[in-house]
This record gives C-alpha cells, structure tokens and sequence, in this order.
C-alpha cells in the first residue's frame, strides 16, 4: 500500500492526510477510507494532499467520486488542501477543474466557516426492540415540524421508521439516528453494529418492502461502511 492515511479532528471537522505516492493500485483503499470519513457525517472535510504525489493522473478520478457521494450525503463540502504544484496543475484540467482546491487546511477551514453554517441536527441512539420505529418516525416528524418543512413530515417519518425497523429485524444491534438539515436535503442515517450489506427482498406475508420504501420516497439512498458497522443513509430534497 502505497498511500498512508491517518485522521484528525473534533467530529465537525475531519482532517484526512494522504501521503505517499497515489496510483490506480490505491485509489480504491483511499476511496474506501475517505467514505468512511463521509459516514462520520462531519460539518465538513478536509483532504491534506501536502505529502502526496501521483503516479498516475487517472487515480485522482477517486477524488470527483468522494465528491460526487458527499454532494448526494451527507451534503457536506469536501475540500483538497495543500497540493504540490505538480498535483495543482493535474487537478486543474478539465476532468477534475470542479474539485475545491485550497492552499492549505487553515484557509480551508476559514472558508467553511464563512460560508457554511453550522449543521442543525437531532441525534438519538435507539434499542432494537418494539417501539424504536415508532420513536424514529416521532423524531423525523419533530425534526421537519421544528425546521418548518411540512410536505417531508410524511417521507421523512416513513423513510427513518424503515430504517430503523431493518436495524431492529436484521442487524439487532444497537443504533443511531441522526437527522440533518443541509443546504439542499434533509438527510437521515441509521448506523448499526453490523457489517452485512442492506439487501432488498421480495415483498411477502411477513415484510420486505422496507427498502423500496425508502428508495420510492427517498431522493437518493445508500449504505457506507464504517469501523464496526455501516451507516444506511437516505436524502429528501427541500422545496
């Protein structure tokens, strides 16, 4: 493995340095670890690129998919740091020209800071046992009635009552439901203590529509890894 990563942070902000050399061979581990920093939900991502190089310009197309699955959840910004001026001038071309570059951490974060506001969310853990979908929808119904978006009162409840009854079904683990509000979607995640992928079924008797619920209502929905568990997450555009 080529490409070290280590990160820090106090949870709202992450900081996730890359050093080494970047190729094909690490894009998908760098991709890996850089998802699961997306699955912590912070306000907001720092990549330090000050010890990296490249030895293939084709690897830094890991970089537009960590962009791309951020911009879908948890809608937060992600921003590239400290580049070489060899890695500066290579995302500067068109394949890659949208990335938000920066100067160094400090700048970045400055930046966030001016043009991104705190994150409003609610937050609670929920046992596997009867009643946690019921606390889930009470929670999304009070997250949409407090940030006064009626028309996602309905989806919202239904999409975090699923999510939590998969967890109390399948995974059987202990779990947190958070609920944000972005600049563009309310974003729910359920994490659990299991690492199984979420699968959709065939509706029958006993259940299975969870799932195609939630992709019916959803604006978009998906599942992270994360250490010890997964997050499942959901998005719901505003207006």
């Amino acid at each position: 493995m080529a490409v070290r990563c280590t990160i820090n942070g106090d949870g709202a902000e992450l900081t996730a340095t890359l050093t080494g050399t970047l190729g094909m061979a690490d894009a998908g581990h760098v991709r890996a670890y850089l998802f699961k920093c997306l699955a912590e939900q912070p306000d907001a991502l720092f990549v330090d690129l000050a010890g990296l190089s490249v030895d293939d310009p084709l690897a830094l197309a890991v970089f537009s998919a960590v962009n791309r699955q951020a911009a879908r959840w948890p809608g937060i910004p992600v921003l590239y740091c400290g580049t070489t001026p060899p890695i500066r001038e290579m995302l500067a071309s068109g394949a890659y020209r949208r990335l938000p570059v920066v100067a160094s951490v400090e700048l970045a974060r400055e930046a966030v800071r001016a043009e991104w506001r705190s994150v409003p969310s609610l937050i609670d853990d929920v046992l596997p046992i009867a009643g946690a979908a019921r606390q889930a929808r009470n929670m999304a119904t009070e997250a949409c009635s407090r940030w006064d978006l009626p028309d996602l009162v309905a989806p919202a409840s239904v999409i975090a009552g699923e999510l939590v009854t998969n967890v109390v079904d399948h995974a059987n683990t202990m779990a947190t439901l958070r609920i944000s509000l972005r600049q563009r979607y309310v974003t729910i995640g359920v994490r659990d203590g299991s690492t199984e992928e979420p699968r959709r079924v065939s509706p029958g008797p006993m259940g299975g529509r969870g799932l195609m619920l939630v992709e019916a209502m959803a604006h978009s929905w998906g599942w992270l890894p994360v250490e010890g568990g997964k997050v499942v997450w959901a998005s719901l555009r505003r207006g």
